[in-house]
């Protein structure tokens, strides 16, 4: 049996050899065949022509080149597992030495070298690959047309390494290194493999396994009343995210289980292929969606009982490479709200034809089209939660989807896609049901605000389950906080409320078996028991209107009544008495302006830098930092300099290439109408406004501090900004709301805590600008608490190490003492 951990270790250090080999091949002007270079540039042309890419040439080649080096690796993995498990009777590659099989592999190896004298491993690799593609079932697995390794080849050299370590021996026991054979077939180390195979690939698609727990809750509230309400034979299930599908294997077994339960006498290899085609993938990343199909045939023979291939039907898979969010038929989501009275998409018909016609050499556009071209009685899935880098990529989506809003996470387009796929609920037609876990990031921050107040209004939603408080590896406090969400494809109805479970108190520690968590076990066990309560999690029915306006609040334990409490106790928002809330700066590049008191002295350059103030340094009543950056700008008006220190002009003459090359708001800095050599943003009416409340946006509590000028803030540090002519007394009065224990409440309830925490005291929450300014002020300030905490601040600032030196370095100067 495979040692998982060993194989991911191997396989990691094999893959980087066979990227610098394909790199070396593909992308070197010394490359023996140019062709393969010619080839990829092509395609890159055509994705930059279709929108689906904003990438330079060489950056979009690298993932390339990591995908083919993944499927010459994973194409090996694939026939090893047939090999040592005795699907096939002869092994192409390798096998163990005991059963003889590894003798048979080398003989075969010889056979080939002895008919083709001139061809090296690659070739050998590539024959194995066609003959096992011929076998049932095999076809898309190693489909010339599609797989990268007959496009992308490695060199011979490479090839050969591959194959030494395939047959790799133990010297002390005579075994085969990396032995596959395995009774229950299990492949559960294949998704360990899409997960952290690659890191790059792991980032550019946020990778990440749903564990088997959650996979089942999310079936038991979808596809099983989708089969009740359908019928077996009628139902059809979706992850149109499936990674290396775990949904959708979960899905395959129990439609296997239904049919031999409500048909016995049904042939095995006919109630296989009834499952398979119940169920549909579709995943962005191509070999996670080689590693789904694999473990799907698997699932399929055993479910047969075949044990060889030869023997096997050739079973129709249903899962392809593509963009759920680009490709396939959209269908638009039905229902009206109070917040809009039309529908949000018109009906289908004035869909025809939206499907993105682009597709990529490994994208069978035709295949992914018939998925995407259907809904479906149950769409499930775990959606990746990044923010698209690719501007390219990310205008498309923002065209294609109302929930894409400022910064999004595709979280929102997402949701907004699984229940498009959902069949719609109308003239009679049962709706279909969606269950997906997700970022709860949208719940608190700007982005999230038109998924929920424009989509979600629009469809039945019917559980809203806060699930960052459970230990699920990977997520929450191992990961990205997350929320699981359960509707159906119709018109809700507005007198229904939505059932909530909200969140107390965390797992207190990681358990042994995360399915057994305190946290998880609560939402279990109280999740159908309205108005239930325990250490971890309250559940209610919520009036539908609540969850329309943004943000949402999941505190359970009577946390949302406190929170309205102090809500309905409000006079004022902090936005309608600041003029701004947000950084003073943005230099661009940091590095180039970025320097320290004693480097400014030894050029002659005091009164040309100012302290830069970072989230990180603001603490407990203080501002402390010592990196200060150069500001080329007048320190009293904040008028730009014409004329800069010699040093400092010297200094940024030689950089002046990387300085003219900053941008934003998509343009260069002197396209902007600014000089070269200014901060890439610098908002001088701020600046100018001498007193300040700074706030770190990141941090365990929060934490506010008094500046009284003479500063710049970056933007992890935003300052708000009170009108001209507010006091220090204004300042400080805000400044006790701020920091009392009730805004820590509020902002906590609605600000988004960080991803990957550890353990609970460490849980960090982002305090983004948009939600300070709606925290809710009172007439009553405590001012003189605040004026004692500020002043008691400054004395042990004076009192700290580096405040003693400087004083004593100053008591030495000429003029002193």
């Amino acid at each position: 049996m495979i040692d998982a951990k060993v194989l991911l270790a191997d396989l990691t250090r094999l893959l980087k050899r066979l990227e610098d080999d394909l790199r070396e091949r593909v992308l070197s002007p010394s490359s023996e065949v140019p062709e393969l270079r010619t080839r990829l540039q092509a395609e890159w042309q055509a994705a930059r022509d279709a929108g689906r890419t904003a990438e330079t040439f060489e950056s979009w080649a690298e993932q390339v080149i990591t995908q083919a080096g993944v499927h010459w690796l994973l194409s090996g993995v694939f026939l090893r597992f047939i090999e040592d498990n005795e699907l096939v009777e002869r092994p192409w590659i390798s096998g163990t030495p005991q059963s003889g099989r590894l003798a048979l592999a080398r003989d075969r190896h010889d056979a080939y070298f002895r008919q083709h004298p001139h061809r090296n491993d690659r070739d050998y690799l590539i024959a194995c690959f066609r003959e096992a593609g011929a076998l049932p079932g095999l076809r898309t697995f190693f489909d010339g047309a599609h797989n990268p390794v007959f496009r992308l080849g490695i060199s011979g050299d490479a090839a050969m390494a591959v194959m030494q370590f395939w047959q790799e021996v133990a010297a002390d026991s005579g075994a085969l290194v990396r032995d596959f054979t395995d009774p229950t077939w299990n492949t559960r180390f294949l998704g360990d493999l899409y997960q952290d195979l690659s890191e790059a690939t792991r980032k550019r698609y946020a990778l990440l396994q749903t564990p088997e727990f959650v996979e089942e809750f999310i079936l038991d509230r979808t596809l099983t009343p989708a089969i009740n309400e359908f019928g077996y034979r009628e139902v059809r299930m979706i992850d149109p995210t499936c990674g290396s599908g775990h949904f959708l294997l979960g899905g395959f077994h129990r439609l296997v289980e239904e049919w031999s339960s409500k048909e016995p006498g049904r042939n095995r290899r006919d109630v296989a292929q009834k499952a398979l085609d119940a169920v549909a993938g579709v995943d962005l990343n191509p070999f996670a969606v080689a590693i789904a199909r694999f473990r799907l045939l698997l699932a399929a023979l055993r479910a047969s009982d075949v044990r060889r291939m030869a023997e096997a039907p050739d079973f129709r898979i249903h899962v392809a490479i593509g963009d759920s969010l680009l490709h396939g038929q959209r269908f638009g989501l039905s229902g009206q709200s109070a917040v809009r009275s039309e529908d949000l998409f018109d009906v289908k018909a004035s869909h025809d034809g939206t499907g993105l016609e682009h597709a990529y050499a490994s994208e069978d556009l035709i295949e992914v089209r018939r998925i995407l071209g259907r809904q479906y009685h149950a769409v499930v899935g775990n959606p990746p939660y990044i923010v698209v880098k690719d501007a390219a990529l990310n205008a498309a989506y923002r065209k294609q989807f109302a929930s894409c809003h400022r910064q999004y996470s595709l979280g929102a387009p997402f949701t907004e896609r699984f229940f498009e796929l959902a069949q719609t609920g109308r003239d009679g037609q049962p709706a279909g049901f969606v269950g997906l876990i997700t970022t709860k990031s949208f719940m608190n921050r700007e982005f999230g605000s038109k998924l929920i107040e424009e989509v979600l209004p629009r469809l039945d939603m019917s559980h809203v389950i806060d699930s960052s408080g459970a230990w699920i590896p990977g997520h929450n406090l191992d990961g990205t906080a997350t929320v699981i969400l359960f509707g159906r494809h119709r018109p809700p109805i507005e007198t229904n409320p939505v059932r909530t479970v909200m969140g107390i108190k965390s797992e207190p520690s990681t358990p042994s078996i995360s399915a057994q968590g305190r946290v998880w076990s609560a939402i279990l066990q109280q999740i159908d028991r309205a108005g239930s309560e325990s250490e971890f999690v309250s559940v209610g029915d919520t009036p539908r209107a609540i969850f329309a306006k943004h943000p949402w609040t999941l505190g359970g334990g009577g946390s949302r009544d406190l929170l309205a409490q102090i809500n309905n106790a409000c006079v004022l928002r902090m936005g309608e008495i600041s003029t701004s809330i947000g950084r003073t700066t943005h230099t661009g590049e940091d590095n180039v302006f970025a320097t320290t008191g004693a480097w400014a002295s030894r050029i002659n350059a005091i009164g040309f830098t100012i302290p830069l103030v970072d989230g990180e340094h603001v603490r407990d009543h203080s501002l402390a930092t010592d990196v200060e950056t150069i500001f080329p700008y007048d320190q009293e008006t904040a008028v730009v300099l014409e004329i800069l220190p010699s040093a400092i002009a010297r200094h940024f003459w030689r950089l002046r290439r990387l300085m003219k090359a900053r941008k934003d708001f998509g343009n260069f800095i002197e396209d902007r109408g600014l000089r070269w050599y200014e901060h890439s943003m610098f908002f001088p009416k701020r600046y100018r406004t001498r007193y300040g409340i700074a706030f770190a946006d990141i941090a365990t509590h929060n934490h506010f501090v008094l500046d009284r000028g003479g500063k710049v803030f970056n933007r992890t540090a935003p300052v708000i900004k009170l009108p001209a002519g507010s006091g220090e007394n204004q300042h400080l009065g805000l400044l006790g709301l701020l920091n009392s224990s009730l805004a820590c409440f509020w902002l906590k309830q609605v600000c988004f805590p960080k991803d990957g925490q550890g353990q609970m005291w460490e849980e960090r929450f982002a305090f983004n600008a948009t939600n300070v300014a709606e925290f809710p002020l009172t007439d009553k300030r405590p001012l003189d608490l605040a004026e004692t905490l500020d002043h008691l601040a400054h004395e042990l600032a004076a009192l700290s190490p580096a405040a003693l030196l400087a004083s004593s370095r100053a008591d030495q100067e000429p003029g002193h003492g």
